[in-house]
């Protein structure tokens, strides 16, 4: 019976050290594997061994993820306040800089671009912030690109989601387009009119 127990026992034993000594990383993933808690080595996916409780293991997911950036209020050169949200795609490069040089990746890249997004905006007035969103979009992401590099993160792309001007810009610009549209309609019925009596005119 004591005999019994002690297999039992070092079955268990034996399959903790199994437990804590063998990690899998999926094919989209690395990680970083710490000694005594200081960088050791960083792995590739597949089995990795560590030495139990001396080592252990910090996974990095290298697939491309999104950072939601909450809506803001952002002023434009002249003077209006609109308000702006984006959404951020990037992945993961260096697993090394991912761990240990930053503490809140999403955190750090969503205050990094409202800031740019309050900069990128305010040079631009209202009417080209309206039509430059590719811009905006192309300017946003290689700023981030370039400060999330030391971050072992490289940014894909970013999509400008809503530029929402105040509702009251909105009904005069509504307005205005009305009033276009009426414009060009009472140009054209003149051009018509015009063209109708000359053919008459001729025809006479």
């Amino acid at each position: 019976m004591d005999y019994l127990i002690i297999v039992i026992i070092l079955i268990l034993i034996v399959f903790v050290l199994a437990f804590k000594s063998v990690k899998i990383l999926r094919p989209y993933e690395k990680a970083v594997v710490e000694r005594f808690g200081k960088y050791q080595r960083t792995v590739e996916s597949g089995l990795v061994f560590l030495i139990p409780f001396i080592e252990s293991i910090r996974k990095v997911d290298l697939r491309e993820q999104v950072v939601d950036v909450p809506p803001q209020e952002v002023i434009t050169k002249d003077n209006t306040v609109v308000i702006v949200d984006c959404v951020i795609f990037y992945e993961v490069t260096d697993p090394f800089n991912a761990v240990y040089n930053v503490v809140n990746f999403y955190q750090a890249i969503t205050k990094l671009a409202q800031t740019n997004l309050r900069n990128i905006i305010g040079d631009l007035e209202l009417d080209q912030t309206l039509t430059s969103r590719e811009m905006i979009n192309t300017h946003l992401r290689e700023v981030l690109d370039e400060a999330t590099d030391k971050w072992g993160t490289r940014v894909v792309r970013v999509e400008i989601q809503r530029i929402e001007p105040p509702k009251d810009i909105v009904d005069a610009m509504s307005k205005q387009m009305k009033a276009e549209r009426m414009k060009r309609a009472a140009i054209l019925e003149a051009e018509g009119y015009k063209q109708s009596e000359i053919k008459k005119a001729e025809g006479d």
